[in-house]
């Protein structure tokens, strides 16, 4: 009887915790342009419909990604606090034994409390340490904070291994990447050792120009259409003029892509209103970069929220886009993506339309951060700046998709 019982715990576990495919990276401030540090985390995951969530409900204000269905935010799967802390996962599946039925389950929930109540890398060590054991976890925690602090906790169902940024044998480009296996696991067993390697090739290059940026991460990375193993890049395709369905698999854009979001962190000493956000909300491929900042209001973008379950409405748009990218529903059609409508040798493709608006963002952000560095913005001066976001961004999907 116990083959059989075993099995069906493996599959209620499955049940509760669907594969998920993160890539993500922690950034020392010592390797970036500004000096700040900084979080990714492409997620990707079944839950398709995301939206963020501002939190006034533990010792620290947070922002934080939920899902939209998560009404009450009890799991957040990247955030910052008002303290200058930030963190993300990437589920690991290499680090616990098939016996540990419980784990990967609490990871959202974990996430959540140590927003609510950690200043500090050294906070969330002391928050796993406290932690009831079994923990109920299998991932890779980012996490970075005010002090210039950043690690990789590699943390399993009873354990952890904590990785810094900081430690010039660890990282000696000034970043570490991980997505769904940890360093400290079972060697060749856990997903996304394609996506390293697609990460590690483009970080590498990026730190030795000095673009480690949100910029760079967002626009390069999260976006990238290379593959690290049969080194196709699909982008060089369209240039040639060859539109067909393309093979869709181990990108680090993914059919499961939900989200992309880098958290800009501070320097010491610096307010933690100038922390920054830039959420790329829905499938990155057909969404666009918006940042959020910490208020008085504790107002959030409205393209950006969702009430009662709802869906955020910039989520909406580009899972609208993406059926373009992906038409075949049968069989396995997501795995087949229709390269000319994103990506098209006439420059008439979804991302092409898109990077005039996301770069004017970019440029009109840093402009303002520029002045705010100098003296904090005044009441009402992010709300003014986010009604103005809203209604470019509407204004440009209308224009360009018609809806």
């Amino acid at each position: 009887m116990r083959k059989p019982v075993f099995l069906f715990c493996l599959l209620v576990l499955a049940a509760i915790r669907p594969l998920q495919a993160c890539t993500t990276a922690v950034i020392s401030g010592k390797f970036t342009p500004d000096g700040r540090p900084l979080l990714w985390k492409n997620r990707d995951t079944g839950d398709l419909d995301n939206k963020l969530m501002y939190f006034t409900d533990g010792r620290f204000d947070y922002i934080g990604l939920v899902n939209s269905k998560d009404t009450t935010g009890s799991e957040v799967w990247t955030g910052m606090n008002a303290a200058g802390f930030a963190i993300m996962n990437s589920a690991s599946y290499n680090l616990n034994s098939k016996e540990d039925a419980d784990a990967g389950i609490n990871e959202g929930k974990v996430m959540r409390q140590a927003l609510q109540q950690c200043a500090s890398v050294d906070d969330f060590e002391n928050l796993l340490k406290k932690l009831p054991k079994p923990y109920g976890l299998e991932a890779n925690f980012g996490v970075i904070d005010a002090m210039g602090n950043g690690a990789y906790f590699e943390t399993s169902n009873n354990t952890y291994f904590k990785v810094d940024v900081n430690d010039p044998v660890a990282a000696p480009m000034g970043y570490l990447i991980r997505t769904n296996y940890s360093f400290t696991g079972r060697p060749d067993e856990g997903q996304g050792y394609i996506r390293y390697l697609t990460a590690e090739k483009l970080f590498y290059q990026a730190s030795a120009t000095n673009n480690l940026t949100p910029d760079f991460i967002l626009q390069d990375a999260a976006r990238c259409l290379y593959h690290s193993l049969t080194e196709t890049d699909l982008k060089q395709m369209q240039s040639s003029g060859k539109d067909k369905f393309v093979w869709f698999t181990d990108f680090i854009p993914r059919f499961s892509s939900a989200a992309s979001v880098v958290i800009q962190g501070i320097k010491n000493n610096e307010s933690p209103w100038l922390m920054t956000m830039w959420t790329v909300l829905g499938f990155p491929l057909c969404s666009v970069v918006y940042p959020v900042w910490f208020n008085k209001e504790h107002r959030l973008p409205a393209l950006l929220q969702g009430e009662n379950g709802a869906n955020a409405p910039l989520c909406d748009k580009a899972l609208k886009l993406k059926e373009r990218c992906f038409p075949v529903r049968r069989g396995h059609g997501k795995d087949y993506l229709n390269l000319p409508a994103l990506y098209g040798s006439s420059g008439s493709g979804i991302m092409q339309k898109l990077a005039p608006v996301e770069n004017q963002i970019f440029a009109d952000t840093k402009n303002n951060m520029k002045s705010w560095q100098k003296s904090p913005p005044a009441s009402g001066e992010i709300r003014e700046f986010y009604q103005s976001l809203d209604n470019r961004i509407t204004e440009t999907y209308m224009h360009l998709f018609g809806f």
